[in-house]
Order: structure tokens, then C-alpha cells, then sequence
């Protein structure tokens, strides 16, 4: 009888510090990868550094954001995306913006699984990750992760977000290049929504046009279009596409267009508005997230400032002034 010696328990990796992950994140390590865009969601402060050392071998990426609202099939067409793109030659990133749990409060994960396969065929980088209850459609982290994967040698990086509505609008100011995707049938809710999301789009894609309904959608937005201007400042043609994810029908078509779209934001010096636009949003960004988190610091201090307002002897305004060290004068 053959005698086996007990199991020992796996060993746990050592701990690799931000900074010396910086090398092979830009030699294209997916390990190093994968690490660096966990530290930067868990919002290690001893990545900062590294963090900032990435940035600045970023700016080289196509970034697409894909928006729509949910069960348009999002997750579905960035599959086809991917194969459409690895096809060319291109070396794909996706980070898929999903729902938090509401018991961990992390990624649900159903993006991942749904595009497991085009990832591994075509070595793409597919992350998930959780709004953590984050407005706007994406995650506080998104564009740290897309900046990981730029420095490493990804593009496009393709932004999947939940599915938003006509305030959760974040992805026009994280992307270069918006892709609205609509389903046919949505009838009255276009309505509803096109206030919202429909006049962010560079394209315009309808999913599932082996419909019949699907030409009654195309018509519906390309009316649409006429009724107003397309995105402010730029002369580009927003096209409406009919495409389904599912049989491949036109998707080549969308990954045409969105290179067409890259290209005439370099030749126009649209891109450049883009950039600083994107730069705004991200300061503004990161000093509310750095606001709200001295605030949950200073507990005692918040309380006090939520007990007057609630009692009535200070407006939210002053609080806010006194939380921030700002004279009142600052609101008139």
C-alpha cells in the first residue's frame, strides 16, 4: 500500500510592492497587470506612487467607452468587439464596469463570464470591476485601471459600463470615443432617454438587427439626429449602425467606424479636446474622493456639522464651507 504524505497548504506570494511592479506592467506582464489595477481599486495608498509613475507612460490608447441602457446587449457586442479587433492585430483591454454585490459590495462578475471566451482566444485583458455604489456608470477606479493597461501596451481599452440612464452620463468624460448601443423595440423609452445618452454618442449602434423591428429603431434614431446638433465642437458625422453580437453580422462594420472616429480625432486636433477634458474630470474627480474621505475620517467633525443642519441651526451651505475651511463669503 502506497503511503502519501499529508497535503501541505499552498504557499502565499509574497508580497511584491507597487513600485517594483512599475517595470513589468510596462513590459506588458499581465500578472503585473492585474496586480497593479487590484491595488489601484482597493485604493492602496502605497501604490500612489506607482500609480503615478504608470501615468505618465499613458496617452498612447484608443479608449472606447460602450453605454446603453441595461440588456442592450453591451456585453455581448464587446465579445464580438474583441474578436473584431485581435483579428487586426490589435491588443485588446476591456474593463467592464458591473453592479456590486449588495452583500460584498464587489463585481458581480457576469461581464467577465460572458466574455471568457473571446478573451482567452484573442489574449485580451478583461477586467470586472464594482461601482461600489458609484453614480455615473463607471467605477471610482476605471480610469487608473485604463491607465495600467495603456502604459502596458493595450489598445483600444474598451470602458463597458452598467447600464446608465439619462444622469449617468460619466463614460462622455473617461473615453475618446462613445459608442451608444440601443435595442430594437425600445419605442417610447428612447424617448425617455435620448435627453440623457443618445446626444453623447460618436456612433450609434442598434444590437440584434436580425429583428424585424431592429429598421424601425435605425430609422427612429437617425430621425433623430436631425433634430440637433451632434457632440459641441465637432464636425464629425455620428453614423447609426445596425449590428448583431451574436452571428458577427456588421460588427466589422462598428470596428471600422470607431477607427475612423480615432482617426479624425488626430487629424481634426479634436483629440486634444478630449484630453483636457478628460484631465478635468479626473482632478475634479479625485478631489471629490479625497474630500468625501477626510470627511469619513473626521467622524466627529462631520457629525457635529450633520447635527446642526438636522437640527436646523445651520444650512447644508455653511456646513459645507466650515468642513472645508472656507469663508461663507466664498458663496455669494
Amino acid at each position: 500500500m502506497t503511503a502519501f504524505a499529508p497535503s501541505r497548504p499552498a504557499r502565499r506570494a509574497a508580497y511584491v510592492p507597487s513600485a517594483e511592479l512599475v517595470p513589468d506592467v510596462l513590459s506588458g506582464s499581465v500578472l503585473a497587470v492585474a496586480r497593479m489595477i487590484s491595488r489601484a481599486e482597493s485604493g492602496y495608498a502605497e501604490a500612489s506612487e506607482a500609480l503615478a509613475e504608470i501615468y505618465r507612460h499613458t496617452g498612447k490608447a484608443h479608449v472606447v467607452g460602450i453605454t446603453g441602457v441595461p440588456g442592450a446587449g453591451k456585453s455581448t457586442l464587446v465579445a464580438a468587439l474583441i474578436k473584431a479587433f485581435a483579428s487586426d492585430g490589435h491588443k485588446v483591454g476591456v474593463v467592464a464596469v458591473d453592479p456590486s454585490s449588495p452583500f460584498s459590495g464587489g463585481a458581480i462578475l457576469g461581464d467577465r463570464v460572458r466574455m471568457s471566451d473571446a478573451a482567452q482566444s484573442c489574449q485580451a485583458f478583461v477586467r470586472s470591476m464594482a461601482t461600489r455604489g458609484h453614480l455615473g456608470g463607471l467605477a471610482r477606479a476605471t480610469l487608473q485601471a485604463v491607465d495600467v493597461l495603456d502604459a502596458a501596451g493595450y489598445s483600444p481599452i474598451i470602458i463597458e459600463t452598467v447600464g446608465v440612464g439619462q444622469d449617468e452620463v460619466e463614460v462622455v468624460t473617461a473615453a475618446h470615443t462613445i459608442v451608444v448601443l440601443s435595442a430594437p423595440g425600445l419605442g417610447d423609452d428612447i424617448q425617455a432617454i435620448k435627453a440623457g445618452i443618445l446626444e453623447i454618442a460618436d456612433i450609434h449602434a442598434v444590437s440584434k438587427c436580425d429583428r424585424s423591428d431592429a429598421p424601425a429603431t435605425v430609422a427612429a434614431l437617425r430621425g433623430m439626429m436631425t433634430l440637433g446638433p451632434g457632440r459641441p465642437g465637432s464636425d464629425w458625422q455620428t453614423p447609426v449602425l445596425p449590428v448583431s453580437s451574436v452571428s458577427g453580422e456588421r460588427v466589422s462594420e462598428l470596428k471600422d467606424a470607431i477607427c475612423r472616429h480615432w482617426d479624425h480625432l488626430r487629424d481634426s486636433g479634436e483629440l486634444h479636446d478630449r484630453e483636457r477634458s478628460i484631465g478635468r474630470t479626473r482632478i475634479f474627480g479625485t478631489a471629490r474622493q479625497l474630500l468625501q474621505d477626510k470627511f469619513k475620517r473626521d467622524v466627529a467633525e462631520l457629525d457635529t456639522h450633520v447635527q446642526a443642519v438636522v437640527s436646523r441651526t445651520m444650512d447644508p451651505s455653511v456646513a459645507a464651507c466650515l468642513l472645508l475651511g472656507w469663508d461663507n463669503e466664498v458663496l455669494a
